[in-house]
Formats: structure tokens, sequence, C-alpha cells
């Protein structure tokens, strides 16, 4: 399906409103940067965002999105980004990243399976040029029907 530029930039707001309000915005500032997380399950997602962005929507999947600012300027950093998440028992799920980029506005997606109520421990690395950062939270995911 090809998507034009309004659609896209629907698509980009949709998961920016999502991400602000499905667990509330949650915001880290490590070094110059301002980094906006968060996980929730995918079914919150309407299917057509679902699609255009090629993310599956299933009760037992979060959707993991981070999003970078310049402490200062508040611009989008476009950054190369890799992380996992795992869980009490240790096992590890590698995060795999998607740029999506609309206008201003750059978010960084990923998915991850999950078990009812099972806590998982993120740890993202974001670096831009010589400058990495380590982004670690935890959440509590809960399966939905």
């Amino acid at each position: 399906m090809k998507l034009n530029i309004t659609h896209k930039w629907l698509i980009a707001s949709m998961i920016g409103l999502f991400c602000m309000h499905a667990n509330s915005e949650q915001k880290k500032t490590l070094g110059d940067w301002d980094i906006h997380y968060i996980a929730f399950n995918t079914t919150i997602l309407t299917p057509q965002i679902a699609k255009a962005n090629n993310i599956v929507r299933s009760g037992k999947r979060a959707l993991v999105n981070i999003s970078v600012l310049d402490k200062q300027t508040k611009e989008a950093q476009e950054i190369v980004i890799s992380g996992s998440a795992r869980n009490l028992l240790g096992t590890k799920k590698v995060l795999d990243f998607k740029k999506v980029n609309e206008g201003d506005a750059i978010y960084y997606l990923a998915t991850v399976d999950y078990s009812d109520k099972e806590v998982l421990r993120f740890d993202i690395d974001i670096q831009q040029g010589r400058i990495s950062q380590n982004l670690k939270f935890q959440q509590t995911m809960y399966v939905e029907d």
C-alpha cells in the first residue's frame, strides 16, 4: 500500500498520540538529549496504522517507541539505536528498531512479545557519532484480549 504524505503524517501523529497517552509518556534526560520512551500493547493501534507500519497487532505484543530530542532546541535527533528486553528469568529478547521519519518528528519503533504480567527490563543503546547513551527502564506488560 503506497501512502501519500497526508497518510504518513496521520500515521506518525497517531503513533505519537498513542505514545503520549497509552501509559503516560516517560522521559529521561541523558547528556544533551531528552529521551521519550514508552511500551504499550499493539492492540491500541488501529488496524490501518499497524498495517502501514508493518506492525502485527496482538494482545501479547508490545510496541516500544523511542524518540530523542536535543535538550536545548527540542529538535528530533537522527540516531543509531539498538537494544533488548529481558524478563525476570533473564531471557533476552532483541529489539529490531525501525525508523519512522515524518516532517520534524522521528520515532524509532520495535515490537516485543511477552506473557501476561511479565516484567520486561529494557536496555537501549543510543548513539550519534561519538556520543552514546544508555536508556534503561522496566515495565510490567499485561496480555489483552
